[in-house]
């Protein structure tokens, strides 16, 4: 163990409830894919989970992403928001999220992976634009606007 203080009360961290007060909802997406994103709190607020219902390249992808910091048993919280998502077609595929200000990046994999998204959230939280790249030039232009 590596003297992490486990008789201290945890409180979710700032960086994640910054990001979830911005994705907090149900957003609609056209572009490149299509259809719907719900996110949420699990109780607690140390992390966000995701329901994902879209269309992209003719395939329906059904499925949930859950959205946090990595606390090993004993450790203390990993520093990056990590998230592992799950679906319909048995992918299970790992992201890191950062915020800074309006701009929200995901990595697909680890930090500074080829493969990303890169958006901008409307000062007003209810658009999100931005671009999905991968590897070879491959991706897709995404707008979302968040239901009310």
């Amino acid at each position: 163990m590596s003297g992490y203080d486990q008789s201290q009360s945890p409180t979710p961290a700032a960086d994640l409830q910054a990001l979830g007060e911005r994705l907090l909802g149900t957003w609609r997406h056209q572009g490149g894919v299509e259809g719907t994103v719900r996110f949420e709190w699990l109780e607690g607020g140390f992390f966000l989970v995701q329901h994902v219902d879209l269309e992209q390249f003719g395939q329906r992808i059904k499925g949930f992403e859950v959205i946090g910091h990595l606390r090993p048993f004993g450790e203390p919280p990993d520093e990056a928001i990590r998230s592992r998502f799950y679906d319909n077609t048995g992918n299970t595929l790992d992201y890191v999220y950062e915020l800074d200000g309006d701009e929200l990046t995901i990595w697909g994999g680890e930090k500074g992976s080829p493969a990303f998204f890169k958006g901008t959230l409307s000062a007003d939280g209810t658009e999100l634009s931005g671009a999905w790249t991968y590897p070879g030039g491959g991706g897709y232009e995404v707008s979302s606007v968040r239901e009310r």
